[in-house]
């Protein structure tokens, strides 16, 4: 079986406002595909040539465009991006937030398999064609939506809200007060890191503790239990593109230094919150099946958390931040705290979480998160990362979650 390299890739800016900039999602595909490509080494004529020999197929990743641009059949839309790509293999793949993360997998295994030798990774979403409380009710869609969407306003903050609370029924011995304190301070950490990030969403927004441990007030209310909008990812428009190859074109094209992926794990828990919940309980996990998932990751790349050097997660909420925590194997689960209290997981620590801001600080569309993690996976890998770059990167991990950590994801990236 083929070495997956990742040969390189690009994210749009998360700042920008496609629709107030009157673009389309033609306008967002071609300029992240075109930027993508050009990090990556490849031109259209490297396209059309590698197509003839049947060499190369795309993979997007997008969640919901059906109800936020009325469009679907998402794979052809390559096509409108350039003529390079006719007759490409390219389908759509989508997994809720994962949707990116099932391309990538998607991607890969082709590439294992030899039946490619490159495949473009293409996630994006368009998520300020409407105001928020009708998106709210799209991503609704997320979860089991008759039962846990219907009718609800904003049911992810809900849900996560009710993260928030198992988290705290299951470890009794976890002082409320410490736990909100932990998640105010994950906030936090995830606003200062996106500062580093030229293409972060909030980079310039401004968050201090006491903001965001000041909750149910004026500037940071209440929006689903114990969460308040300091505990949020971004509404978001983006795109990222990754680009991944095989062993023997990184051969025909004398490349050196190219990260792989490693490993990988994948394991779908129950879809309703409420039966995830009663399934943890001979588990020590909160979320035993994300647990799982990196287990899987760790045991595929022959590596455990103390070789890890950067991690990236799925932070919609800082109540899923605090939960992978312990997924991660970086804490006793119950005892997240320890890594927030004692630094471990700030930009300066040990195990640093999310130098890209997360989805908190660098933004959140929704189908692109997979691919934007990846790419920051090997911009750390191959030191590119610039202002957020973690010195001595060489294994990485992310963790991406679909829904209410129905579908969970990880990829494992380092080098060879």
């Amino acid at each position: 079986m083929s070495k997956v390299y990742i040969l390189g890739g690009a994210q749009t800016d998360f700042e920008r406002n496609w629709t107030k900039e009157g673009k389309s999602m033609v306008a967002l595909l071609k300029e992240a595909v075109v930027d993508g490509l050009t990090d990556a080494g490849l031109t259209f004529d490297d396209i059309k040539s590698l197509n003839r020999e049947n060499r190369i197929a795309c993979f997007v990743g997008n969640f919901i465009a059906e109800k936020y641009v009325d469009q679907g059949h998402l794979g052809a839309f390559l096509t409108e991006v350039n003529p390079a790509f006719y007759g490409v293999p390219s389908a759509r793949y989508e997994a809720a937030c994962a949707s990116s993360s099932v391309a990538i997998d998607a991607a890969a295994t082709k590439i294992r398999a030899e039946e490619y030798d490159v495949a473009i990774v293409v996630g994006w979403e368009l998520m300020k064609t409407v105001e928020s409380r009708v998106g709210g009710d799209y991503l609704g869609r997320a979860a089991y939506y008759d039962k846990e969407g219907r009718g609800i306003d904003l049911p992810f903050p809900k849900l996560f809200g009710k993260l928030a609370d198992e988290t705290l029924k299951k470890y009794p011995e976890l002082d409320e007060k410490r736990y909100m304190d932990a998640l105010a301070k994950i906030c936090v950490l995830n606003y200062e890191n996106a500062k580093r990030n030229p293409l972060a969403q909030t980079r310039k927004w401004f968050m201090s503790y006491e903001q965001a441990s000041a909750r149910n007030t004026e500037t940071n209310p209440l929006v689903g239990g114990r969460l308040s909008v300091s505990d949020c990812s971004q509404v978001t428009d983006g795109a990222a593109v990754v680009v991944l190859c095989s062993d023997r074109y990184i051969d025909e094209r004398g490349y050196k230094g190219k990260a792989i992926i490693k490993g990988y794990g994948h394991r779908t828990a129950p879809l309703l919150f409420d039966k995830k919940m009663a399934d943890n309980e001979y588990s020590e996990y909160v979320l035993p099946w994300t647990r799982q998932a990196v287990l899987d990751a760790y045991k595929r790349a022959g590596l455990n958390v103390d070789d890890i050097d950067v991690f990236e997660t799925h932070d919609c909420f800082t109540s899923s931040e605090y939960a992978a925590i312990s997924a991660f194997g970086l804490t006793e689960p119950g005892k997240e705290y320890e890594a927030v209290e004692a630094g471990l997981i700030a930009f300066d620590g040990k195990k640093p979480i999310n130098p890209s801001g997360g989805l908190i600080g660098c933004g959140h569309p929704v189908g692109a998160s997979g691919a934007r993690m990846l790419l920051d996976l090997n911009k750390q890998v191959t030191g590119t990362a610039g202002g957020y770059q973690i010195k001595g990167a060489k294994n990485v991990i992310m963790l991406n979650i679909g829904g209410s950590a129905t579908t969970n994801y990880v990829f494992i990236v380092g080098a060879e």
